[in-house]
């Protein structure tokens, strides 16, 4: 695999996920990078004035989607696909993301992104499915593995192999949730600096980070919860990364609920800048 570079010259230093509840906290943020917006969110028509100005400043922001299902056997809804591609023309995106997951089958939905088989079969329907995407896209598709309580019995590959299968045969490029990793790695009792060393780490556009906490009534499992500060274990694994492939990659901090006050938020970002190795003005 022919190792990437500033696979999106346009993402660099430290990014946010950009959500209503905290848009005056990403606004101020001097030298923050980029910026991440829930593509289900936007009206790509009218985006929120808040995204509009951040893209005005020349802060890039990524299209992030939730919806399409490109790991379902149900076909693709042509209207998200679309809906992907328009939130990116509207939003001048240099890239944009997808999970590599299922919403559901049989028409019915379920409210969750679901694991995906880890099977040569439904390796070739991901691996269409993200191809039907990227022909209506104009910019890149980076894709998340995604936090999992459980695999499937009949998995064919490891995680790291089998994404390592399908950005070869998509040319996709990597979202990497490093708090996925670390969930993924603790709840199977496996070592997740191991796990990390398999991925297709050449691949990375760029990195997510989220809290998590032990799942409150089965101690020991470690839940991706993305409203609790990010631990250091996982903080520590970033900087693991940052080792591995040689220099801090975009790094972006994911916050979905119970927001804490913008001081906290700041020192939160000073954190993940200490451990990815970047200098921040984030104050």
């Amino acid at each position: 695999m022919v190792p990437i570079v500033g696979a999106v010259p346009e993402l660099a230093g430290l990014g946010a996920g950009w959500r209503p509840e905290i848009s005056g906290w990403v606004a101020d943020r001097p030298g923050l990078g980029f910026c991440e917006v829930i593509a289900e969110s936007l009206a790509p028509a009218v985006p929120p004035r808040g995204v509009v100005e951040l893209r005005e400043r020349g802060t890039a922001v990524v299209p992030h989607g939730i919806r399409l299902s490109l790991g379902g056997t149900d076909p693709l809804d042509p209207a998200r696909v679309t809906h992907l591609a328009a939130c990116a023309t509207a939003l001048q995106a240099p890239v944009v993301s997808e999970h590599i997951a299922f919403c559901g089958a049989g028409g019915l939905e379920a409210g969750h992104l679901l694991p995906v088989p880890r099977t040569r079969a439904a390796l070739d329907v991901l691996a269409a499915n993200v191809r039907r995407t990227q022909a209506d896209l104009d910019v890149p598709l980076a894709l998340e593995p995604i936090a999992s309580f459980l695999d499937w019995p009949d998995d064919e590959f490891t995680e790291a192999d089998f994404l390592t299968e399908l950005v070869e045969r998509t040319g996709a490029l990597l979202l990497l949730d490093i708090a996925n990793v670390y969930a993924n790695a603790v709840n199977r009792d496996r070592d997740p600096r191991t796990a990390l060393d398999r991925m297709p780490l050449s691949r990375i556009a760029y990195v997510h980070i989220a809290g998590g906490a032990e799942h409150v009534d089965d101690p020991g499992i470690y839940h991706d919860t993305h409203v609790d500060p990010v631990p250091e274990p996982v903080l520590t694994l970033l900087t693991e990364l940052v080792d591995r492939i040689g220099g801090a990659p975009p790094v972006m901090l994911e916050r979905d609920g119970r927001y804490p006050p913008a001081a906290e938020l700041t020192a939160e970002l000073d954190r993940i800048a200490a451990a990815a190795g970047l200098i921040t003005t984030a104050r």
